[in-house]
């Protein structure tokens, strides 16, 4: 067995041993190194043989076990295999990233959007009941409150303030079953059971918006709308719709079911400035209000169905403005009922029946122009006293009873009527005003601002200003008897030249007739008007003394320049202020201010004011009897006026009177007026009953053509201060005592009269 003969490494390093060498010289020489040597020991390495490999070895060609160059293939397939796997790696990192990222971002967001609704919920439930809670438990006093209404003193409506709707509040057992059983129909079949608010309604309702693109329905139950219109307002926004959820199951809490029904059937806007049942009720079919049922109560089921479904669309479902649009709700309406068992089949047929008649609306009309004039001042006095505008009266819910008795209102203004159409023509007369009082309490029975109410705003008796002529008289004699001149105290009626101050010409009083009467008592210079003594008595008195007790009894206003004039009647006044002046003479001295207000009430009957009748004492007893004995004495007149003239309160004809037969005869105080060119007639005087003031003129302030206070305004003042007399007692003045009659000679006069003792 031969061995295989080891090639030396081309970069073995070649050891010279001890049996040969080559010198220098190129001659071998054999080394000789020490046996025990290291360098011998590794040269005896070189001789070991090669121990033989296992196995038996053929010497015949053999396949190498892998194709060349695989090693260098390998290593490259293993690194290109490490690069892929690298890229793969980032890749898987990156989409990793990418594709958590999203979703952890998103659930982030989840979470904060849940927790700010959540918070946000939270922080408005807690508004909602901080802000509302209050008016949640005080619901049933901030609902919109009753139209005002205004009653005479019989009881008659005589106006309702409909500048902010009309609405009249009645108990739920007032309002017809079947308006309940429509509106729960229709709006909030759940009613009766559910927390205030119906989830299924909602969702259903945001269902048929988000399909239609535009909201068709509101999934609002009855207590959401009552929220809606009483607490939150009507805003179209979610967070509105989100406080009448919060707060509905409160509301649920606090009051019944059947109070929720009867503040919404009651508040609830049904179109036509008509707002609750009752309102409805006459505004489409003129339902009225009897002392035994209400309007609402009276509705039958076509009505009801026709009113339940206008509250949806107040406008859009107006049964005057689209009846079509209409119908076709009242339909919804009935099938609704009937499906809900309210109505049977055979109902909703005849309902739908009735509907359909050409008849079946009547529109309700208002008559707020039964007494204008008096409503007028009457809600001016009402805003004074309750210290708030007139405006704010509208819906104020208040009930009011006034003083007026419109009834003989009428009746005296037909007189009035009468008269002046008899003396337009030949006078260039055209209008008048008449104002009656009850002196013992202040009360206006009558008010007429014009013989054309409904036609003339403009109410000369409280806002006119007229010159009263010589009817302003008896305040300046009033004045000079509390100064102890008596009404049988002589003056001599002749010329008078009054000088003035500060260069201007003197004052030169003239009697209306031209003459000088020489001398007379004041009684009769008062009773026939006589200018000139009058004039005299001012001077006396002084007029600030003379103004002080004309405002004192009554005179609260007035135009023009205080002077020697007044006398005659130069202050423009108000007809109602001189009126009630006079009304003190009557009652004793004592002023009681007039008034249109009796008493005020709330829907639930408390009286919330009532006038106080007070008096003042601005006249002693003993004067303002003085004054009534004079303006009574019809003897003391007769010269200028005659016997039977229109200021002698005798119930037969003039001429009767005249014939000696004057009927019944009441005792009458009263003075005439005329102011100059003849532009005013007054005549006011009183009774034991009522003081009357009439004026007559034109309202342009136009002179008439030779009319005096007698014959103008003094026919109408006796035939209409009969009529309120009629029926009653008739009684005397009384003299309260503290006077004296004595008989007195002035140069050659003698007069018998009332002096104070």
């Amino acid at each position: 067995m031969q061995t295989e003969e080891r090639p030396t490494p081309a970069n073995a390093p070649v050891l010279h041993t001890q049996e040969s060498a080559i010198s220098r010289t190129g001659q071998h020489h054999i080394a000789r190194l020490p046996k025990h040597s290291r360098a011998a020991a590794a040269q005896r390495l070189n001789t070991i043989p090669e121990q033989p490999r296992r196995g038996i070895y053929y010497p015949v060609p053999h396949r190498l076990p892998q194709p060349t160059g695989w090693r260098t293939r390998r290593y490259l397939k293993r690194k290109n295999l490490h690069a892929s796997n690298s890229r793969y790696a980032a890749i898987d990192r990156i989409s990793t990233q990418f594709a958590m990222l999203p979703m952890a971002f998103g659930a982030m967001i989840f979470v904060l959007i849940s927790a700010t609704i959540l918070i946000s919920m939270t922080a408005i439930i807690n508004a909602t009941q901080q802000r509302y809670g209050q008016q949640v438990t005080t619901l049933e006093d901030i609902l919109p409150k009753d139209s005002l209404k205004m009653y005479d003193a019989h009881g008659t409506l005589i106006y309702q303030m409909l500048n902010q709707g009309l609405q009249t509040t009645v108990p739920l057992e007032h309002i017809s079953p079947y308006l309940q059983e429509a509106e729960i129909s229709i709006e909030d079949h759940s009613f009766m059971t559910n927390p205030g608010y119906d989830i299924t309604g909602i969702v259903r309702a945001a269902l048929s918006d988000l399909t239609s693109g535009h909201i068709v329905a509101g999934g609002s139950t009855i207590t959401q709308q009552l929220i809606k219109n009483a607490i939150v307002g009507n805003q179209d926004t979610a967070a509105r719709k989100l406080q009448e959820i919060v707060l509905a199951p409160t509301i649920t809490r606090y009051y019944t079911k059947q109070q929720i029904l009867s503040m919404y059937l009651n508040t609830t806007y049904y179109g036509e400035q008509a707002y609750g049942a009752d309102a409805a009720a006459f505004t489409y079919f003129s339902l009225q209000d009897t002392s035994t049922a209400t309007a609402a109560s009276q509705l039958d089921i076509a009505q009801a169905a026709m009113l339940a479904g206008i509250p949806s669309a107040p406008i859009g479902r107006d049964p005057f403005l689209h009846p079509h649009a209409a119908f076709l709700r009242v339909q919804d309406v009935l099938n609704q009922m009937y499906l809900q068992g309210y109505i049977t089949h055979a109902q909703q047929l005849a309902a739908i029946k009735e509907v359909s008649q050409p008849n079946f609306l009547h529109r309700g009309i208002i008559h707020n122009d039964l007494a204008p004039h008096f409503v007028n001042y009457a809600i001016g006095e009402l805003a004074q006293e309750l210290h708030v505008k007139p405006d704010e009266l509208a819906r104020a819910g208040l009930v009011v009873s006034t003083t007026l008795d419109l009834p003989l209102q009428n009746q005296i203004l037909k007189i009035a009527q009468q008269h002046i159409a008899v003396l337009a023509q030949p006078h260039h007369m055209s209008n008048a005003a008449e104002v009656l009082i009850d002196y013992h309490n202040g009360a206006i029975r009558v008010l007429l601002g014009n013989i054309n109410p409904s036609q003339d705003d403009f109410d000369v008796a409280t806002q006119g200003y007229r010159q009263p002529g010589s009817s302003f008289k008896p305040f300046i004699y009033a004045t000079a008897f509390e100064h102890g001149i008596s009404p049988g105290t002589v003056v001599n009626d002749e010329p008078l030249v009054v000088p003035l101050c500060c260069g201007l010409p003197p004052y030169i009083p003239h009697n209306y007739d031209l003459r000088y009467h020489g001398l007379i008592t004041y009684r009769y210079a008062l009773q026939n008007s006589f200018n000139i003594p009058a004039v005299k008595l001012l001077m006396q008195t002084g007029v600030d003394a003379s103004l002080h007790t004309a405002q004192a009894m009554g005179i609260t206003s007035y135009e023009g320049t205080p002077n020697y004039t007044m006398v005659l009647g130069s202050l423009s006044v108000h007809l109602l202020d001189e009126t009630s002046a006079y009304g003190a003479f009557a009652n004793g001295g004592v002023r009681i201010p007039p008034h249109a207000i009796d008493s005020v009430r709330d829907i639930s009957g408390h009286v919330i004011f009532r006038f106080p009748v007070q008096g003042t004492r601005v006249l002693t007893k003993q004067v303002a009897y003085m004054i009534t004995d004079v303006l009574s004495d019809n003897n003391a007149r007769t010269y200028e006026f005659g016997k039977c003239s229109s200021l002698y309160l005798y119930s037969n004809t003039q001429t009767q009177c005249y014939q000696g037969n004057p009927g019944l005869v009441r005792p009458a105080a009263v003075k005439t007026g005329t102011s100059n060119d003849f532009r005013d007639n007054w005549t006011v005087g009183y009774t034991s009953d009522y003081v009357m003031g009439v004026w007559a003129g034109n309202n342009d302030n136009s002179a008439m053509v030779n009319i005096t206070g007698v014959d103008g305004a003094a026919p109408i003042w006796h035939d209409s201060l009969l009529l309120a007399e009629k029926g009653k007692p008739v009684t005397a003045f009384a003299n309260p005592g503290g006077l004296v009659k004595r008989t007195v000679s002035y140069g050659g006069v003698v007069t018998t009269d009332w002096y104070l003792h």
